[in-house]
């Protein structure tokens, strides 16, 4: 490809129940700051949304012909959601996005950009949460993504939103950590992961315990399974690497460490339980609960 040809990409959105929030997503989509990057289609997979999604989708579809909708008849998980999206996209470049985020101006451009290097297989930015981190469970938030971004830094680990060569025809259905098995299958092919601290993403974690707690059981799961079966291990699942970012942590910020050390235990306390469910109960939520304090509203779109 010559240097001066565009990098054409497709994104796939993926809802459940996002009318507060998939207007603005696709303002966010539509509006991108684009140089070097050509956006060919943005597929809305909306699986049984029952809040008005779907209307709010096909409607803002008549002013943006590259927006199409795929209505998904009941929720069979994200990564079959993904599979959707594979299945209709037309481009070599692919961006999956959930549908309640909203990625910074720049965010498509300089994710995709970096498969000018033909080394790179998968790419990852920064998701930075809008929770109030006055709040516990907002700190709690702010810690594990600012930790994610110190291991990052290390060994790249994408999630929220990431973009990949067009490599495979499916993810495992199963999968309830899409982005790790997207990261697997890269791997496999021989090709490299690349984070990019800023491609910002704004998200929202979950504002209540019982959702926190949730969400991190599911994830510990997911990450159990995928060793198993897809024999990979995400960066996460490391604890030398995590005892190193943790004290980088507190180093930088040793007037948290109470805060720090309380929501460690809660980590360890959720990651026993997505344990117990994996290795004794045999559960696999790949089709997980929503964890409903994690879902924002309408929000004004965040500047770089």
């Amino acid at each position: 490809m010559k240097q001066s040809e565009p990098l054409i990409c497709s994104l796939g959105v993926f809802a459940y129940n996002e009318a507060g929030n998939i207007l603005a997503l696709l303002e966010a989509l539509t509006s991108q700051e684009l140089r070097n990057v050509k956006i060919a289609e943005i597929i809305v997979v909306s699986s049984a949304s029952t809040d008005g999604t779907d209307e709010l989708v096909a409607e803002y579809s008549q002013s943006h012909p590259q927006v199409k909708l795929i209505r998904q008849a009941r929720r069979e998980g994200k990564s079959s959601a993904i599979n959707l999206f594979l299945a209709q996209a037309t481009s070599p470049y692919l961006v999956v996005i959930s549908g309640d985020v909203i990625p910074a101006p720049r965010t498509i451009e300089r994710l995709v950009s970096a498969f000018r290097d033909e080394r790179i297989g998968a790419t990852g930015g920064r998701p930075v949460p809008v929770n109030d981190e006055n709040t516990f469970m907002g700190f709690a938030v702010h810690l594990l993504w600012r930790l994610h971004h110190r291991m990052a830094m290390i060994s790249p680990k994408l999630g929220e939103m990431i973009a990949f060569r067009k490599l495979m025809e499916s993810i495992p259905a199963e999968s309830a950590v899409d982005e790790a098995s997207i990261e697997a299958i890269v791997r496999q092919a021989g090709l490299k992961l690349r984070y990019i601290p800023e491609a910002v993403i704004h998200n929202k974690g979950p504002e209540k315990l019982r959702d926190f707690i949730k969400q991190r059981r599911r994830i510990q799961n997911g990450h159990l399974w995928l060793q198993q079966t897809q024999d990979y291990k995400v960066a996460s699942q490391d604890k030398g690497t995590l005892f190193w970012i943790m004290l980088d942590e507190l180093r930088e910020r040793p007037l948290t460490a109470g805060k720090v050390f309380a929501v460690m235990a809660l980590e360890a306390y959720s990651r026993m339980l997505g344990s117990w469910d994996y290795h004794v109960k045999k559960k696999n939520p790949f089709a997980w609960e929503i964890a409903n304090s994690a879902k924002k509203t309408k929000q004004e779109q965040h500047e770089e």
